[in-house]
C-alpha cells in the first residue's frame, strides 16, 4: 500500500504542478496565444507550428486537441486546419517528457521557494504569473521524485520486473500487450505526459529498459486520444471527424513504428544517451511524434477523406447554424483564447442588432410588412444570443483569467446588454412600421427627410461603436461619444419642429405620435452606442 500511496501522491503532485505551470505560462503569454491562433491559415505546416507552441504553453496535448474540437464544432476552424494543429499538439506534449527526463530534482525546492517568494512580495501581475510557472515547475519535479522513490521497492519483485521486461520481447503478442498497457494507463489518468512521467520514473529505478518502454510509449500516444473522443460525443459531425483523425494519426504512427521503424529508433536513442533509459524514453517519445508528423502531414487530405467516409453526414442532419457561432465550452481550457472567441461572438451579436435596426427603418420607409417580420425573428435570435454569451462569460470569469482579462469580461457583460437593448429598439421601430402600414399613415416629405437624416447619423454612430469594439481604437470610440451629444440635440430639435407642424396641422395626429416615438427610439440607440464606446475606452485605458 505504501507503494500505491506514494505513487498516487507523486502523480497528483506531478499533474498539479503541470497544471500550475501551464496556467502561469498561459497568463504570461496572454493575448499572444490568441493572436497565434488567429494567424492560423490552411497552411498545414503553420497549423503544426501553432499546435506545438500552444501545447508547449498549456502543457497538455489533450487540452489543445479538445480546444481544436471546440473550434471545429464552432465552425471557425476547418478540418484541414485541425489536422495540422493536432499533429503539432503531439509534438508539443513531448517537451514535458524532455523536462522530466533531466535530473533536476535538486533545483525543484529552489524553484518553489523563489516562486513563492516572488508571488508573495510582488504586486506586478506578469511577475506573479512567472512565479506561478516557477512554482508549478518545482512541484512537478517533486511529484516526479515521489513517484520514483515509491517505485524503489519494486526492484526487489522479480515478477514485476519480468512483466515489464516481457513488453520488450520481439513477439507481436508482447508488443500488443505493451501497447494496451500504455493505452489503458493514459486513458485512466487522462494525460500522456503523466504516463510518460511514470515510465521515466520506472526507468530511473532500473526497472524499465527502452526496449520494454517503446510499446507502452506507443500505447500512451493512442490513449491520449480518449479525452478528445469523449469531448466530441456532444459535438457536430465535423468535430467528431477531428477527434477521429487524432486517433487515426496515432494508430497509423504506431503501426509504422512497430513494423518498420522500431529498430532504427532504438539505435538512434541508445546512441544519443547510452546507459540513460530515462533520456532514451523522452527522446523516443519526441522522435516518434516528429517522425510521425513528417510522414503523415503530406497525406493530411487523405486522413480528412477517410474521416468523412467513416463518419458521413446525413442529409437530414445538415442544418443552418443558428445561435452562437464562436462559443464552445471546450475552448475554456485556454481562457485567453476563449476570451477572444467571446469578443467575436459579441461582435456577431452586434452585427445582428445592426442588421435588425437597418431592416426596421427599411420596413418603415418602404412600408413593407415582410421586412418588419424579419426584424421580429432577428430580435428573438439576439435575445437568445445574449443569454448564451452571458452564460459563457460567467464560466470564463471563473477560469484563471488575468486581472486585465477579467476587466474585459466585465465590460462585455455591459456591452451585450447594450446591444440587446439596440435590438429591442429595432423591434419597437418594426412595430411602428407595421402600425404605419396597417393604418396607412402618410408623412410629409419634410418629416421623412428628417427621419432619414437622424437614422443615418445614428447608424454611423452604432457602426463606429462596433468597429471600436472590434479594433480597440479609442479614437473611434471618442468620436461615437461626441456624436451622442449631437444625436441628443437633433432629437430635441426634430421633436420641437414636428410639434410645430402638428400645431399647424401639416401632419396628422397619428403620424405625429409615430414620428415622436421613432426619434425617441433612435436617440436611445445612439445612447447605447455611446455606452459601448465608453466600455471600449475603459478596457483600453485601464490596462
Amino acid at each position: 500500500m505504501k507503494i500505491v500511496f506514494g505513487l498516487m501522491g507523486g502523480l497528483g503532485l506531478f499533474l498539479y504542478g503541470m497544471k500550475i505551470m501551464g496556467d502561469g505560462l498561459e497568463k504570461v503569454a496572454g493575448d499572444r496565444l490568441k493572436r497565434l491562433i488567429e494567424i492560423l491559415t490552411n497552411n498545414r505546416v503553420m497549423g503544426v507550428f501553432v499546435g506545438t507552441i500552444v501545447t508547449m504553453v498549456i502543457q497538455s496535448s489533450s487540452a489543445t486537441t479538445v480546444m481544436v474540437i471546440g473550434f471545429v464544432n464552432a465552425g471557425i476552424m476547418s478540418l484541414t486546419q485541425a489536422v495540422g494543429v493536432i499533429m503539432g499538439a503531439n509534438i508539443g506534449t513531448t517537451i514535458t517528457a524532455q523536462l522530466v527526463s533531466f535530473k533536476l530534482i535538486d533545483y525543484a525546492p529552489i524553484a518553489v521557494a523563489i516562486g513563492v517568494g516572488i508571488w508573495l512580495f510582488s504586486n506586478n501581475k506578469r511577475t506573479k504569473n512567472i512565479a506561478e510557472a516557477l512554482i508549478g515547475f518545482g512541484v512537478l519535479f517533486i511529484g516526479m521524485e515521489m513517484m520514483s522513490d515509491a517505485m524503489k521497492p519494486l526492484r526487489e519483485y522479480e515478477g514485476f520486473k519480468a512483466l515489464l521486461m516481457s513488453f520488450g520481447e520481439n513477439t507481436l503478442l508482447d508488443t500488443l500487450l505493451g501497447i494496451l498497457a500504455g493505452f489503458g494507463l493514459t486513458a485512466i489518468i487522462q494525460s500522456s505526459s503523466a504516463s510518460i512521467g511514470i515510465l521515466i520514473a520506472l526507468a530511473s529505478q532500473g526497472l524499465l529498459p527502452i526496449e520494454a518502454a517503446l510499446p507502452i510509449l506507443f500505447g500512451d500516444n493512442i490513449g491520449t486520444c480518449v479525452t478528445a473522443l469523449l469531448s466530441s460525443i456532444s459535438a457536430n459531425k465535423t468535430a467528431k471527424r477531428a477527434a477521429f483523425i487524432h486517433l487515426l494519426f496515432n494508430i497509423i504512427g504506431t503501426v509504422i513504428f512497430v513494423f518498420i521503424l522500431k529498430q532504427p529508433v532504438l539505435h538512434i536513442v541508445t546512441s544519443l544517451t547510452p546507459g540513460d533509459a530515462a533520456r532514451q524514453i523522452a527522446n523516443a517519445h519526441t522522435l516518434f511524434n516528429i517522425t510521425n508528423m513528417i510522414i503523415q502531414l503530406p497525406f493530411a487530405g487523405i486522413l480528412v477523406y477517410v474521416a468523412k467516409k467513416l463518419i458521413p453526414e446525413k442529409t437530414e442532419e445538415k442544418e443552418i447554424h443558428v445561435g452562437a457561432k464562436y462559443l464552445d465550452d471546450r475552448i475554456l481550457e485556454t481562457p485567453s483564447i476563449a476570451l477572444g472567441q467571446a469578443i467575436k461572438e459579441v461582435l456577431h451579436m452586434g452585427r445582428l442588432a445592426q442588421e435588425s435596426y437597418q431592416k426596421s427603418m427599411e420596413a418603415f420607409f418602404k412600408m413593407e410588412e415582410k421586412i418588419a417580420h424579419e426584424v421580429f425573428k432577428l430580435e428573438s435570435g439576439i435575445n437568445h444570443l445574449e443569454r448564451d454569451i452571458a452564460a459563457y462569460l460567467i464560466k470564463l470569469s471563473n477560469t484563471s483569467v488575468s486581472a486585465s482579462q477579467h476587466e474585459i469580461v466585465d465590460g462585455l457583460f455591459n456591452t451585450i446588454n447594450d446591444i440587446e437593448r439596440v435590438g429591442d429598439h429595432a423591434d419597437n421601430l418594426a412595430e411602428l412600421a407595421v402600425y404605419r402600414i396597417e393604418n396607412k399613415l402618410q408623412f410629409s416629405d419634410q418629416a421623412i427627410k428628417e427621419l432619414v437624416m437622424m437614422h443615418d447619423r445614428v447608424l454611423k454612430s452604432y457602426d463606429q461603436a462596433i468597429l471600436a469594439l472590434k479594433t480597440g481604437d479609442t479614437n473611434i470610440a471618442k468620436r461615437v461619444i461626441e456624436r451622442e451629444g449631437e444625436i441628443d440635440h437633433m432629437e430635441k430639435s426634430l421633436r420641437a419642429s414636428h410639434i410645430a407642424r402638428l400645431n399647424k396641422q401639416q401632419c396628422s395626429a397619428g403620424a405625429g405620435v409615430i414620428f415622436l416615438d421613432i426619434i425617441s427610439n433612435l436617440e436611445r440607440i445612439g445612447d447605447h452606442a455611446a455606452k459601448i464606446a465608453f466600455a471600449v475606452i475603459d478596457a483600453t485605458e485601464k490596462y
